[in-house]
């Protein structure tokens, strides 16, 4: 199948097809007409530089053919150029509107640079819907999560000012934990957002991360042992990355809230190794485990496979999505996929050395 001109191929061969059939007519033409006038009225021939008048009548004849062919190739052309282009412009005029719904129409006339064209501002303008909904989603999911917290704050700040509740240490207690975990939304959000634009700062330098990671675990065991969930760690005693220590802590931190919540009883798997100069970090335990079509969206701000849950156990949603910021940071990749022993397995890995 032979592959559609450019717009360039286009006008040469346009204008190639123009010029050979005005020639052709013109030269082809002249022999004709004089070879039949010389035989059939051969008086009519002018014998000076002035034509006849049948002469006249044939020259103004190819002028008007001419012309006809001309017009009939540049109509041809400037539609297949300028009902694309026309197209865009209005959709683009659209969008700048405020009518992010627009797009341009491809015509049957569109080819090459131009269908192109057309292709690429509608994808752009997909793009453009897609990024405004996802900041009206944000906007929106953002209020939500700290409406909950700043509601208890006011309720309970009013309720010691009106001495509804009492001024003890179970009342400050309460507002303590909404205030940490209000502060902790707004670091998630931050983190988060400066990844998404560029700007998440890392403190690299080389790290024991089996030092680090123990830090992480001692603070897990009671709790997990009260869901009935046992802690099971495979790393070796002494195990130098190159990475953000306190970053990497946060990231580890999230992934065992995680499965402090959600894991079933059994055991908690968390294995550190590198190989072939990446770092690898594998948190797995036995259920109940992510549905495979939410395996890929677990990872975005303020998406939860199981909402109910989420808000039941004062999830905010940016947890996970705060693990791929700083792995991300890192130049590295965090994936979630089922495990071996029934449950989920997140695995994330980073390059290990300082060259890296």
């Amino acid at each position: 199948m032979t592959p559609p001109l450019g717009l360039r191929g286009q006008i040469i061969l346009s204008l190639s097809v123009m010029a050979l059939g005005i020639i052709l007519f013109s030269v082809v033409g002249t022999y004709i007409f004089y070879g039949l006038v010389s035989n059939y009225i051969p008086d009519s021939i002018s014998e000076t530089l002035v034509p006849s008048t049948i002469e006249f009548i044939w020259v103004f004849g190819t002028v008007i053919v001419a012309l006809s062919i001309a017009g009939i190739v540049a109509i041809r052309l400037s539609r297949r150029i300028l009902t694309p282009l026309n197209s865009v412009v209005h959709a683009l005029r659209e969008v700048a509107q405020g009518n992010l719904d627009a797009r341009a129409n491809m015509d049957r006339h569109a080819q090459g640079e131009t269908a192109q064209l057309v292709r690429d501002f509608n994808s752009l303008a997909d793009r453009l819907l897609s990024a405004t909904r996802e900041q009206e989603f944000w906007n929106a999911a953002v209020a939500h999560e700290l409406r909950t917290p700043v509601t208890i704050l006011c309720g309970r700040l009013q309720g010691l000012s009106e001495g509804v509740f009492a001024a003890n240490n179970e009342n400050f207690e309460i507002l303590l934990r909404q205030a940490e975990g209000l502060g902790r939304l707004i670091e998630d959000l931050r983190v988060v957002s400066l990844n998404d634009s560029g700007h998440l700062h890392l403190e690299l330098e080389s790290t024991d991360l089996t030092k680090e990671i123990s830090t992480v675990t001692q603070s897990f065991h009671a709790p997990l042992a009260l869901k009935g969930i046992t802690l099971d760690i495979e790393m070796p005693d002494h195990l130098k990355v190159f990475c953000d220590a306190f970053r990497i802590r946060q990231a580890l931190l999230v992934l065992m809230e995680n499965a402090l919540k959600y894991a079933v009883a059994g055991k908690l798997y968390l294995k550190i190794f590198t190989a072939n100069g990446t770092c690898h970090v594998i948190v797995e335990d036995c259920g109940p485990g992510i549905a495979p079509d939410m395996a890929d969206y677990v990872f975005e701000a303020f998406r939860r496979g199981d909402p109910s849950r989420s808000r039941r156990d004062g999830g905010s949603g940016l947890g996970l999505a705060v693990v791929k910021a700083i792995v991300e940071a890192h130049a590295g990749n965090v994936i979630c996929q089922p495990s071996v022993h029934g449950g989920t397995s997140f695995i994330v890995t980073w390059p290990s050395g300082a060259s890296s």
